[in-house]
């Protein structure tokens, strides 16, 4: 029965990989570049999640349970000690600028809605926002992208209006990257919490609505319908997490990352190596 449910879940992620090997030769990672990723993701986890009395499993262990010889998983180890990790996600500054123009009072109307904003001059410029949310990127090659990816129009007068709240062409690759680390790490690791044998806690939510009796001249009519009820329910939860950050106090501790898609996820895992 074990075999035959151990082939089952192979099977289940021969069919999830089929899409992730598809982006991955898109961007020209191979077979070897990919599973030095994989290994070290199964010795981090190993060693981590795995271990006795709050100590990281031995190197024995993680041999043990991972099929990987001991020289490797040194190996492995010393490249994770060292911070030498072969991939890691980040959110950018983009996206920080795009989200704070919806959320801070001074370029938001009394509705909540970005403001058209100068390029420059005073503290509701474009320039300002920039500055206070966007690292060291100069605020000309941030008006710039974002009109490339076609999230701004800027009028005769330098003025900057979005037009759209989300941001990412299919050729992006900080949109991937969002992507990846924001949404399908956060549902499969909402799968993860689910059927995790020892949770102690309640289950989050995680729901899909599909059909196998779908005419395929009705799929275009649906696919409008579903792009404008998730824009709304995403957007109108965008809207509750900005209250929510509106009200922080500064001096408080740094919340949990908390996402929502059609499922919810909180980040447990101190050594995730990105940053949202």
């Amino acid at each position: 029965m074990q075999d035959k449910t151990k082939q089952r879940v192979l099977d289940a992620f021969l069919l999830v990989m089929r899409p992730v090997v598809r982006i991955l030769l898109r961007y020209g990672i191979g077979y070897r570049e990919f599973a030095e990723v994989t290994k070290t993701a199964f010795v981090d986890v190993a060693s981590v999640d795995f271990g006795l009395r709050g100590r990281p499993t031995n190197i024995s262990r993680v041999a043990v349970m991972t099929g990987l010889s001991r020289k490797e998983i040194k190996r492995l180890r010393d490249k994770i000690a060292t911070g030498d990790l072969p991939i890691s996600g980040k959110t950018t500054p983009l996206s920080d600028v795009l989200h704070h123009w919806h959320a801070q009072p001074e370029f938001t109307d009394a509705n909540g809605s970005p403001l058209k904003l100068p390029y420059s001059g005073g503290p509701h410029s474009f320039t300002n926002l920039v500055k206070r949310f966007g690292g060291d990127i100069p605020a000309g090659a941030m008006r710039t992208e974002m009109k490339r990816l076609g999230v701004i129009t800027q009028d005769q007068d330098e003025n900057l209006q979005v037009i759209d709240r989300t941001f990412g062409s299919a050729s992006s690759e900080e949109s991937l990257l969002t992507i990846l680390v924001h949404g399908v790490y956060a549902q499969l690791s909402n799968i993860c919490h689910n059927f995790d044998p020892g949770r102690k806690d309640a289950t989050w939510p995680n729901r899909v609505a599909y059909t196998k009796s779908l005419r395929k001249s009705d799929t275009k009519q649906l696919r409008r319908v579903t792009k404008d009820r998730i824009v709304d329910f995403v957007e109108s939860m965008d809207d509750v997490f900005m209250a929510y950050e509106s009200l922080q106090d500064s001096d408080e501790d740094v919340s949990k990352v908390v996402a929502i898609g059609i499922y919810y996820f909180e980040e447990n895992d101190e050594n995730a190596e990105y940053e949202w």
